[in-house]
């Protein structure tokens, strides 16, 4: 008869790991993956990227800024951590046998699913536009946008008649108000004779933000206006060809057209039959359980404030923490939403912040952004990681200061 040794006794007992499957290298992907990295789980993290994107600041890479400052490798982020991360696109949910196939046809079992996949880009239908408009979603786009508009400059000698940007939320606030630096940028760098910009900001709603209070869209429509920026407002965008926009039956000529303007939820949720509500986000309940673990999270769930980052990192934290809870066999918490603090930055040195009941504008408004940029940085990585990203920031800084409205 053998013998079982104190350590074989040990490994017998050890109860068996939970497989947690990741859907998602975003914010709540990755968040939730790092939360529960320390304790007991085998975690899969599926990413059809190898960097992490963050996009409060594609804008900038999109107008000259440094790329690291929008991306940080996921191998860096998950160094030295028990994630296994699988570059793979995924496809198919089986619920019966609780598992997740991917495009190369690989599939992944999980006793616990986290859906975190975010959004895709929206064109609404509009004729033309997926073919001719530029975007800043993704590093390629905004990378794609940035290299147009310097050879426009350079190579062709002359700026485009109208550089149009679609969407009057903080995405195309953020990039019209950083256009004009970048644009005199590359003419001062290049000695170009400086000639006069024509950049338009068309929006479909009555304001700017139109989910933000009117005080708060009236100075950012201010501060666009000061730095040169044509509104147009109450505007339908109609088509897009190689040559013009139609805006509400009139047509802008235009080489350069950014759309910002709309998202839809990933198609991985309506394809693998979730449950979801007029706007495609996905039903959830006080756990934010789809279905029996089965979690959605971010921007993919139906509550109150899904469609911010702050919104996916604050899911991520509050799933990891009740999967430890019921590991060691306390009582969940239910859900309860966290009101994001809302920052646009609007050029150089100027953001407007709306933080709970106080809402501040300027170069205070700017400050608070950079500090809230290196805060999301640590979220995912260490101080002294972190704060690499956030310095190279300071590239694009220089770049929007030479548009600065007296």
């Amino acid at each position: 008869m053998s013998t079982l040794t104190k350590s074989t006794i040990e490994h017998v007992n050890e109860p068996k790991k939970q497989k947690v499957l990741i859907l998602g290298g975003g914010f709540g992907g990755i968040k939730t993956a790092l939360q529960l990295s320390s304790n007991n789980y085998d975690i899969s993290l599926i990413s059809d990227q190898s960097n992490f994107r963050y996009y409060p600041t594609l804008y900038k890479t999109a107008t000259g800024g440094n790329q690291n400052a929008s991306i940080i490798p996921l191998q860096e982020i998950f160094k030295d951590k028990p994630v296994d991360i699988i570059l793979d696109s995924a496809k198919n949910l089986n619920r019966t046998n609780k598992s997740v196939t991917c495009a190369s046809s690989k599939s992944y079992e999980y006793d616990i699913l986290v859906v975190a996949l975010g959004v895709y880009t929206n064109f609404f239908g509009i004729k033309g536009l997926e073919k001719y408009a530029y975007g800043i979603k993704t590093l390629d786009e905004a990378s794609a946008l940035r290299d147009h508009i310097h050879k426009q400059l350079v190579d062709d000698g002359q700026p485009d008649l109208n550089y149009v940007v679609i969407g009057g939320g903080a995405s195309g606030v953020e990039l019209a108000g950083a256009l004009p630096g970048y644009i005199k940028h590359i003419m001062k760098r290049h000695g170009l004779k400086e000639r006069s910009l024509n950049i338009e900001l068309v929006e479909a709603a009555p304001r700017l933000v139109p989910r933000m209070s009117v005080r708060y869209s009236r100075l950012i429509a201010r501060r666009l206006r000061k730095l040169g920026i044509k509104l147009y407002l109450k505007q339908t965008v109609q088509a897009e060809t190689a040559e013009a926009l139609t805006v509400s039956g009139q047509s802008i000529k235009s080489h350069c057209v950014i759309w910002t303007a709309g998202v839809t939820n990933h198609p991985f949720l309506k394809d693998n039959q979730f449950s979801l509500n007029d706007r495609g986000k996905a039903a959830v309940d006080e756990y934010l359980q789809a279905e029996d673990s089965i979690y959605v999270i971010g921007d993919n769930a139906e509550t109150q404030y899904s469609g911010m980052a702050q919104t996916a990192l604050h899911d991520a934290v509050y799933v990891a923490d009740n999967l430890k809870r019921h590991s060691s066999g306390k009582t969940p918490k239910p859900y309860q939403a966290k009101k994001p603090v809302y920052v646009i930055s609007v050029g150089p040195r100027w953001a407007a912040v709306s933080w709970g009941k106080f809402q501040f504008y300027g170069v205070l408004g700017w400050a608070l952004r950079q500090a809230a940029d290196l805060r999301a940085y640590h979220d995912l990585e260490p101080w002294w990681k972190a704060s690499k990203h956030w310095m190279a920031d300071s590239e694009s800084q220089e770049v929007c200061s030479l548009c600065n409205p007296k």
